[in-house]
């Protein structure tokens, strides 16, 4: 009776057999590629007296190898897991319910996981090797992905997969998970429909993406939305004038990049009555800022930040990197077009919310000014700092 070892010594081997037998067709079907393998195991093992069950067995191994992701395939089918770590060969971690845990699952060594990382990027047309060593894909299901080659990753190679679940949690969900309070969620609503624009900001990870696509519910249906996204993740529903842009990456010769800067000038001759950026990172802000300053009031946007008066000033900087405005009319101009910013955090037991939502007012010179709204002071309760006269005048229809 063949041992564990011999089965992956054995798939291991009909592995490059199989790769092999590619060179007449690198790029072939599921469905071809799983009738190789199935061939080759007939062939290659007739004499070792393995039953049906094992050869189904290994050969699913085999096709997890060469077209997915070979040991954590099970992790990627697991719908309860929303993210999935690779640090190396040996060190594979899990986000469950927004705790992290280490799997016991481990890749032979790091050239066959680099392998397997490179065969699994190529898959989807994406070039992942030594001369581009860090790469990002999204995969059909609407699940994201990123690696990282030696000798970029010194301890092996590193791949991190957010997970599409293809849950839409609505905003009833999230007042019950406590991410946000009744009367918070309520006054968010009014300002949606209201064409105030908001800006999102939190860490990695904290729910961003999440909360936008529950506050887009809130859309009117009759008005046309051009989503703008690095990586397409948005799953806005119930909108029928909905234009959805994703960028692309340089070619091997450098050329054909399409970045969100673009994309932002693009959609600006699209008569929009919104526009969602999903995040900006960078020189695109100044884009973004154009944007907002130009009648289309009741955009939404994302970005990474530790507070909300963190987030207003690296966006600053981030527009002062893309244009050629000076800094005190940076900030007029930002103080103009944005109408409340909302801090999303995730605390250490991973439980998300919302921490503290804000109203931008005019600002005095160089300095922002907030004005809390709305504070999660203990990590439990979202509570109201204004009277509900006070909140009503904020999100009034301002035309």
């Amino acid at each position: 009776m063949k041992t564990q070892y011999d089965i992956e010594e054995i798939k291991e081997r009909l592995t490059y057999y199989v790769l092999s037998s590619l060179h007449n067709d690198p790029d072939p079907s599921d469905q071809k590629l799983k009738q190789m393998i199935s061939d080759a195991i007939a062939e290659q093992t007739s004499s070792t007296g393995m039953n049906l069950e094992t050869k189904r067995e290994l050969a699913m191994k085999i096709f997890n190898s060469l077209r997915r992701l070979d040991v954590i395939e099970p992790l990627m089918e697991d719908p309860t897991i929303t993210e999935i770590m690779v640090n190396g060969p040996e060190q594979v971690f899990f986000e469950r319910g927004g705790k992290l845990y280490r799997s016991d699952v481990r890749f032979k060594d790091s050239a066959s996981l680099t392998t397997i990382i490179s065969c699994f990027f190529a898959n989807q047309n994406r070039a992942l090797n030594e001369a581009n060593p860090i790469a990002d894909l999204r995969l059909p299901d609407g699940s994201r992905a990123n690696a990282v080659l030696p000798p970029v990753a010194p301890d092996g190679p590193i791949i991190t997969i957010r997970k599409f679940t293809g849950i839409r949690q609505d905003i009833v969900t999230l007042i019950r998970q406590g991410f946000i309070s009744e009367e918070a969620a309520r006054f968010l609503s009014e300002c949606v429909v209201n064409r105030k624009t908001i800006f999102l900001c939190g860490g990695t990870g904290s729910g961003k993406t999440t909360f936008l696509n529950t506050l887009s519910s809130f859309i009117p249906p009759d008005e046309r939305v051009v989503t703008i996204e690095d990586s397409a993740e948005l799953n806005l529903q119930g909108i029928k004038n909905l234009v959805r842009m994703e960028a692309r990456i340089a070619g091997p010769d450098g050329s054909g990049e399409v970045n969100i800067g673009m994309m932002i000038r693009t959609a600006l001759r699209m008569r929009p009555d919104r526009i969602i950026v999903g995040e900006v990172r960078g020189a695109e802000s100044a884009d973004m800022l154009t944007a907002m300053n130009s009648g289309h009031q009741g955009s939404f946007c994302t970005g990474h930040g530790n507070s909300c008066i963190e987030m207003l000033e690296r966006l600053t900087g981030m527009i002062m990197a893309g244009s050629g405005l000076p800094f005190e009319a940076i900030v007029t101009q930002v103080s103009m077009g944005v109408d409340l910013i909302i801090h999303i955090t995730r605390n250490k037991s991973g439980r998300r919310f919302i921490d503290e939502i804000s109203q931008v007012l005019p600002a005095k010179g160089s300095e922002y000014c907030l004005r809390k709204l709305f504070v999660n002071k203990g990590g439990e309760n979202l509570e109201c700092m204004v009277t509900k006269e006070e909140l009503a005048a904020v999100a009034v229809y301002n035309g």
